[in-house]
């Protein structure tokens, strides 16, 4: 299996066509492809002109394709906080993550995409004597020099990571939870870790 950079609105825009979870990127993409090739020959079929035009090297139809693609980008990047977490966590790119703190911070980076306003209220999260989540390292490190804090993926918010699995689980609930989910979807969403 071969891996690619793609930037992070087109990664979003494949996920949210998340038919199930755990379906691969890979079967997305695929899938639509298969799709666009099925619309694509059922237009030949059903107008005889545009199978002429579909095989000459017409630069007006080159220029459809990418004003497509352009539109595809331009939908990527409009995708709203409507999005599900659920269609964004891809099981495959956990996987590959390097260890739970890896995957932490894939999920709350995927959850502060989904939910970028309502991400602040992560802050009333901690512990006894402890803060979990803050706007900057250098909070974090106030409460325990032993934090090993890091930021979360594409947000202004950080985390403290030197917590054990069960712990990172734990605050993962209490995320899911300030953010609205239910205790059965907020276990869905521990449960990635």
């Amino acid at each position: 299996m071969k891996t690619i950079e793609i930037e992070d609105e087109l990664y979003q825009y494949i996920a949210s066509k998340t038919e199930f979870i755990g379906e691969s990127a890979s079967d997305i993409l695929r899938r639509l492809l298969t799709e666009n090739a099925e619309l694509s020959a059922a237009a030949v079929k059903s107008n005889p002109v545009a199978e002429d035009t579909a095989v000459t090297e017409d630069p007006a139809s080159q220029h459809a394709v990418v004003e497509e693609s352009e539109n595809v980008v331009q939908e990527a990047k409009t995708l709203t906080s409507c999005q599900n977490i659920f269609d964004l966590i891809n099981k495959e790119e956990l996987a590959m993550e390097r260890g739970a703190v890896g995957r932490f911070l894939n999920i709350l980076g995927n959850l502060h995409r989904v939910h970028p306003k309502q991400f602040s209220a992560v802050l009333d999260i901690r512990g006894r004597d402890r803060l979990y989540f803050a706007q900057s390292e250098a909070d974090l490190l106030a409460t325990g020099s032993s934090s090993k804090p890091k930021q979360i993926p594409d947000s202004e918010y950080w985390v403290i990571t030197n917590s054990n699995t069960t712990k990172k689980k734990l605050m993962l609930t209490d995320v899911a939870q300030v953010l609205g989910y239910n205790n059965e979807q907020a276990e869905s969403i521990r449960d990635f870790l």
